[in-house]
């Protein structure tokens, strides 16, 4: 069977996501790279592999796949990645401290809304404002419901979970617009430790930016 395909763009969140994923699953694949600034994902090639025009997709396995967490799911149930713990409270209470950065947070900064935001007004200090706007009340909810975890030293425990996958693009999305989190003490504590697993590290969008 051919090697995976991962049709991405570097500095997409939801394309990052799932490079942590397929590290963790020592996974190798080849990447595609759609240019998202030069309008790529709009091509009739890519719109036949992804309808909505977005990223990332992945073809692994004999199939083709969109939506980051969907992929995610299937990776973690293929490989047996134990990013949900089994029991059924603490999965939903992890799935929802994900979910409130890649659900709630990350599609309206997705490039194309915070665009729209910026042309609406016609100043582009309306993106970096519109950024904030988002970003910061989002990592203050997420820091709050870290309280239930004990973080040691990943989000949710000792082990990496979904809700370090969706944390950490958030956090390269916080600090390229200047967003402050200052006081959010847990966040910087799971940040620390991401940042020296080698799956999140070659990951990160600079490690994997197109020549």
């Amino acid at each position: 069977m051919s090697k995976p395909k991962l049709f991405d763009y570097w500095r997409s969140s939801a394309s990052y996501r799932v490079r942590i994923v397929l590290n963790l699953a020592s996974i190798e694949y080849n990447v595609v790279s759609i240019n998202l600034l030069k309008g790529e994902h709009h091509s009739v090639a890519h719109r036949a592999r992804h309808p909505q025009g977005l990223v990332p997709a992945l073809e692994i396995d004999g199939h083709l796949f969109t939506q980051s967490l969907a992929i995610i799911d299937y990776l973690n149930d293929t490989r047996d990645l134990g990013l949900f713990s089994k029991d059924p409270i603490l999965r939903t209470k992890v799935k929802a401290l994900a979910q409130t950065l890649a659900v709630d947070v990350h599609p309206v900064c997705n490039l194309s809304v915070a665009k729209f935001a910026t042309d609406l007004s016609g100043s582009e200090e309306t993106r970096v404002l519109w950024m904030k706007r988002f970003i910061e009340p989002g990592l203050q909810a997420f820091e709050t419901m870290l309280a239930e975890f004990e973080q040691t030293p990943y989000a949710t425990g000792s082990s990496v979970s979904l809700a370090d996958v969706c944390l950490m693009p958030q956090i390269y999305n916080a600090l390229r617009w200047g967003a402050d989190f200052s006081e959010c003490i847990r966040i910087q504590n799971v940040m620390k430790a991401c940042d020296t697993h080698p799956a999140f590290v070659r990951a990160q969008p600079d490690a994997v930016k197109p020549e």
